[in-house]
């Protein structure tokens, strides 16, 4: 039985208690060696876009978002999934003579790099034009190549699906404004995390200048990549490790882009879709905000452990972070675990009884005088 000594006659349930749960709060402090809990990743930086997301090239996992299904016209990023469908079937080195058909098609108003009925292209410069100068023309005929527009058309809607870009509707190959045509900021970054895992789009997303045709001769002429953040140019300062990947813009559209980076050995893919900031750079400077977030939130998120991520998601107005991971499932504490958990149930049991012990002490005090 429980004794209680060296009570004066003014001691009191409250004071008693007091002392023992400052000795349990000592004796449950964390044992030796426990590490504190990971920092919360920071809240993403403010944009204004419609739409954008920040994507983990590797895993997939969304770092955060505002309204990444949000259905919008693509403008030139959607030539990523052009390049995704039918880059593959085509040799680089085949050699094509273009054609007024090739060039037929291309709407009035269309980016181009130059290509001239008549001259000889390889399929590398076609897809360099495609890259660098965001050339419609250059689209067109790999499409005319690749066996014609209908069946281009019907097989990057197959690709799309493929890759579980839901919300992506084709209807041009090039990404110009065409009614019904719509992606979105998550299905880019599907697109582009696709499109890395083949070489040459790499190689091309990530070339800065290059001939034009590359053979050369009288009429060749430099191209540079129209992407300002890969080269650094009008005003916008080049974002150290980007690789890639797509930029655009028509009237609908707006503004759009598609970024990778590498940093650490970890790579980001970022999508802005038509910042609503007037500025000239917009797209570019809030892309750059985005990637710089999304590599200082990404170590942290991973060491808040490796359950199940559900990144949270909002509206422009208040863009969505990822929230810190779900907690892993625990298992039964066996060994000195165990031990501690029982420990500290006792004594939870014996502050619970102190109040009453102490008040049958202090009644017998009173009635030995």
């Amino acid at each position: 039985m429980a004794k209680f000594i060296g009570f004066s006659p003014g001691t009191t349930a409250a004071m008693v208690t007091s002392g023992l749960c400052a000795t349990l709060m000592i004796g449950a402090a964390a044992p030796a060696g426990a590490t504190a809990p990971a920092p919360a990743p920071p809240a993403p930086p403010s944009v204004s876009a419609l739409s954008w997301e920040v994507m983990d090239a590797r895993t997939g996992t969304v770092l955060g978002a505002a309204a990444p299904h949000r259905r919008l016209p693509p403008a030139s990023t959607l030539k990523t999934l052009f390049a995704v469908t039918v880059l593959p079937k085509l040799s680089r080195t085949t050699v094509h003579r273009a054609t007024s058909a090739d060039l037929s098609e291309v709407a009035e108003g269309s980016s181009m790099v130059g290509v001239d009925e008549g001259s000889r292209y390889t399929v590398a410069d076609l897809w360099r034009g495609v890259f660098l100068s965001s050339g419609n023309d250059a689209v067109h005929t790999l499409a005319r190549m690749n066996g014609g527009l209908s069946r281009t058309l019907a097989e990057m809607q197959a690709t799309a699906v493929r890759i579980g870009a839901r919300d992506t509707q084709v209807r041009s190959p090039d990404g110009f404004d065409t009614p019904g045509q719509y992606s979105s900021a998550h299905d880019l970054a599907l697109i582009a995390k696709e499109g890395i895992k083949n070489a040459d789009f790499r190689r091309y997303m990530g070339t800065k200048w290059a001939l034009f045709p590359a053979s050369g001769g009288p009429n060749a002429y430099e191209i540079q990549n129209t992407n300002r953040l890969l080269v650094g140019s009008h005003g916008v300062e080049p974002y150290p490790g980007l690789i890639g990947v797509k930029n655009g813009y028509t009237s609908q559209a707006g503004c759009t882009l598609v970024s990778a980076a590498t940093r650490g050995g970890r790579t980001l893919l970022v999508t802005v879709m038509n910042p609503q900031d007037e500025s000239f750079n917009a797209v570019y400077e809030e892309s750059r905000a985005l990637l710089d977030w999304g590599f200082e939130a990404a170590p942290l998120r991973a060491l808040q452990g490796s359950g199940p991520q559900h990144p949270t998601t909002a509206r422009t107005s208040a863009p969505a972070t990822a929230g810190p991971a779900a907690a892993p499932e625990r298992t039964a504490d066996t060994g000195p675990g165990l031990t501690r958990h029982i420990g500290a149930a006792a004594a939870l049991l014996v502050l619970a009884c102190v109040p009453a012990l102490v008040r049958r002490r202090l009644r017998k005090r009173r009635t030995a005088r």
